[in-house]
């Protein structure tokens, strides 16, 4: 692994990045049925994922969503098109956001529990890799778009460090980067309000949540903490627990001139901050760093990556 964080960079990167599909437990605690619908977005979570979209456009940067491609089935996707012809890049996040690790149908995704037949006898391993290339294929044949990056459906601690076969596999479908890796952190007891302690813990872990590049050349952005559902569902966090966190998160950024990957959730988000808080937090900070930070996109950060590494 060649890391190309060592060196404090000219300026602090911010993304802001959007996962496009339903999450069990929101809008009600006790919906679950998303695990098998996971690409059919309501209309609350389509009309805030252009809104958001909108706000960082009039901040002056960019959004990057990740698509899984069941939502490219829906009738309507106009409001998708008119996010990616903006000018926010959309990425791959699997056709049914299946777990890229699984080497079993059991653990690929909740429909192929219920409905193994639909593998039509491939492989796990080849069931995944097509599962991602026809989201691919999606968004070409919908919006005749091309897919700007991969997301793993779900974060790994040590990202794809001990899997060189399945960077490989994303090598050879066209992908130079990679976000994957989640690293472990603090969090309070459900329902509980997060001590100092735990905010600091989240914010050390922004020391592991750096870019870095594969030792086969294949570029990792890591989604930093503390993502949305990690709050909401994990912790079961009120807001302003969260806007502490991600402002205490992005001061950190700002100030070691490093790299902040904000993970969120259309379809929680439009639950539990309807008024878009977090997001215009991170724009405001941004905004308010002098010259020191810059809202970009995960490609960007990346050839910043690759260039620092050669």
């Amino acid at each position: 692994m060649r890391s190309a964080s060592a060196a404090p960079a000219e300026r602090a990167q911010i993304a802001i990045t959007l996962d496009l599909e339903m999450s069990r437990n929101f809008p009600q605690w006790e919906t679950t049925h998303w695990d098998y619908e996971k690409g059919n977005l309501n209309d609350e979570t389509k009309r805030y994922s252009v809104e958001a979209a909108r706000r960082v456009r009039a901040a002056g940067g960019v959004l990057h969503f990740f698509a899984v491609g069941r939502v490219l089935e829906q009738a309507d996707v106009g409001w998708l098109r008119e996010i990616a012809e903006a000018g926010h890049p959309v990425g791959n996040h699997t056709y049914d956001h299946v777990n890229v690790l699984a080497s079993r149908v059991e653990d690929l995704q909740f429909r192929f529990q219920r409905a193994p037949w639909l593998l039509r006898g491939l492989s796990v391993q080849d069931a995944i890799r097509e599962n991602i290339r026809i989201a691919g294929e999606a968004l070409k044949s919908r919006l005749g778009i091309e897919a700007i990056g991969f997301r793993t459906p779900g974060g790994f601690n040590a990202g794809l460090r001990e899997h060189p076969e399945i960077r490989a596999m994303l090598s050879e479908l066209g992908f130079w980067w990679v976000s994957s890796l989640y690293p472990p952190h603090p969090n309070s007891q459900p329902l509980q309000e997060p001590s100092a302690e735990v905010l600091r813990g989240i914010v050390e872990a922004q020391k592991l949540a750096q870019p870095f590049q594969y030792a086969d050349g294949l570029v990792e952005i890591p989604m930093s903490p503390i993502s949305d559902i990690g709050a909401f569902r994990g912790g079961r966090w009120k807001l302003e627990w969260f806007l502490r966190s991600v402002r205490q998160c992005v001061e950190w950024t700002i100030e070691n001139g490093a790299v902040f990957d904000f993970l969120a959730h259309p379809s929680c988000l439009y639950v539990v901050d309807p008024e878009f808080r977090a997001i215009d937090l991170i724009c405001e900070l941004v905004s308010q760093s002098g010259g020191r930070a810059e809202l970009v996109d995960l490609a960007t950060i990346a050839s910043r990556v690759r260039t620092a590494a050669r």
